[in-house]
């Protein structure tokens, strides 16, 4: 975080009011800061509130080095304000280093509030995701020559959760819609959807600011272009008379779109200042430094590499959103998987093993599905609704919405639909393990054969030297959680 660090200044504490970090003598009123009330149906308080939802912290408690980055000693449960100068003055600063405009302004500064009061833990928990996403955001805009503030407009879009998507449709990060996202390269079938992958949707994202900017060769007419799409900017120039400056024709921009350049110049506020405002990241489970990427050119499923590489499901979708199913596709082309440094290894070193999980599955009598991806279209009979057309194609309402741009739920007779079906086939071992009744039970500790687990074990590597197989584990070691193997726990491997 590029944090602009002035000189430390004293600190009044009160008992029973906000704390007021003093620079240059500011004012403080309680009545105008509570006064500033967004409306609760805005679709930035949505995004925000969605972050409670996004299970991707250690723990939502804590805070990073707290003791270090509280540099004004404020008391854990106080929240500083400060008078208009003040903010004027941060913002001069940060305005000097931009190509935007940061004004400031009553609108500004009910966007300040509500990420530096309303919505504070939540903000917390952006500043953490920003260790995760800000890195790679600041790369790809620096390779394509864009101002490394946009970072802060996926703050404003998605509060940088993968997952949202707002009632419009948009999703992801930058929040793109289907037909946006698809003329940007963005690829949406009912098991993958690009517009939730962060690396991709960062680069379509790029390459749609430079068209924007060649557009308008304005940064804040950009912004609203990006939030509302050209047409209703080129509306709001007409209506202003031709103008061309975003305070300008903000009363002409459709509603939603008025607080989000405001929204954006605060962000990048409060991105600077957090310590100022008593605000710390709360830790995600991993940072941006510690993941790196493969490609992986076969199907795979979450739970496949769950068992071969020990990491949850749930991590695994949380670094790798852009797939709907916890499975990556068999597909033309090979996909990227995302995992932390620590796998990479394990990963290339038995990439043909893992993949050949699946055989192994099937030796030991497990059923296993492969499943492979095909486009087809759909020609509306009489009497269907788009209901009985997802279900017919085992997919969602949302799906077909999103795969033809529809706006409505509503289909007639003969229109063309575009589904995208995933074709499954299903591999039985007729062989299998026939057990005898008289054999010795894995109850009796005498004829039972263990195994200590070590450092970086994961189940499948201990079944793989075990001459077992996992699911056999799993039997012989029902009450254990197979996330989490810690070293030294004692698990039952087979019979002496």
């Amino acid at each position: 975080m590029n944090k602009l660090i002035l000189p430390v200044f004293a600190a009044f504490f009160c008992l029973n009011f906000p704390v007021i970090a003093q620079e240059e003598n500011p004012m403080f009123d309680t009545k105008e800061k509570d006064s500033l009330v967004m409306m609760p149906d805005d679709p930035i308080l949505e995004a925000l509130d969605n972050l409670v939802k996004l299970s991707y912290f250690e723990n939502v408690n804590f805070v990073a080095d707290t003791s270090k980055l509280n540099v004004y000693h404020f008391p854990a449960d106080s929240t500083p304000w400060y008078d208009d100068k003040i903010f004027k003055e941060r913002l001069s600063r940060l305005d000097d280093q931009t190509p935007f405009n940061l004004t400031y302004n009553d609108k500004v500064k009910a966007f300040i509030n509500l990420y530096a009061v309303r919505k504070k833990n939540l903000t917390s928990r952006i500043l953490g995701l920003s260790y995760l996403y800000f890195p790679m955001f600041e790369e790809e805009l620096d390779r394509n020559g864009l101002p490394l503030e946009l970072k802060y407009l996926a703050v404003v879009e998605s509060a940088l959760n993968p997952l949202v998507k707002s009632r419009a449709g948009a999703m992801g990060l930058w929040q793109f819609m289907y037909h946006t996202g698809k003329l940007y390269g963005l690829n949406v079938t009912s098991y993958i959807d690009e517009r939730k992958d962060p690396y991709k949707s960062t680069t379509a994202a790029c390459e749609y600011f430079k068209f924007l900017y060649n557009i308008y060769g304005n940064w804040e007419l950009v912004l609203a272009a990006y939030n509302c799409g050209p047409g209703n900017v080129n509306k709001a120039i007409r209506r202003s008379g031709g103008k061309k400056d975003y305070w300008d024709i903000f009363p002409y921009l459709p509603k939603e779109t008025r607080g989000y350049v405001p929204a954006f110049i605060a962000v990048n506020y409060i991105m600077n200042y957090p310590s100022e405002h008593n605000l710390y990241p709360v830790q995600p489970k991993i940072i941006s430094h510690e993941i790196d990427t493969v490609m992986v050119d076969r199907q795979l499923s979450f739970e496949q590499l769950s068992t071969t590489l020990g990491i949850s499901p749930e991590d695994l979708e949380s670094l790798n959103p852009g797939y709907k199913k916890h499975l990556i596709p068999h597909c033309e082309k090979p996909q990227i998987l995302c995992l932390p440094k620590e796998k990479i290894s394990l990963f290339l070193n038995n990439e043909q093993v893992i993949y050949g999980y699946l055989k192994t599955q099937e030796d030991s009598g497990e059923n296993t599905v492969i499943a492979q991806e095909i486009r087809k279209v759909h020609i509306v009979k009489k009497g269907e609704n788009i209901g009985s057309v997802a279900d017919k194609y085992e997919c969602t309402v949302a799906d077909i919405k999103d795969w033809n741009g529809l706006r409505s739920a509503r289909i007639r007779p003969g229109q063309k639909l575009t589904l995208f079906v995933l074709e499954k086939s299903q591999v039985k071992n007729e062989n299998t393990e026939t057990k005898n009744e008289n054999q010795n039970k894995p109850g009796n500790e005498q004829n039972e054969k263990t195994y200590i687990v070590q450092q970086g074990d994961t189940l499948w590597l201990i079944a793989k030297n075990n001459s077992t197989t996992v699911s056999k584990l799993k039997e012989l070691n029902a009450s254990l959680d197979y996330d989490k193997l810690k070293p030294g726990t004692k698990l039952i491997v087979g019979e002496n």
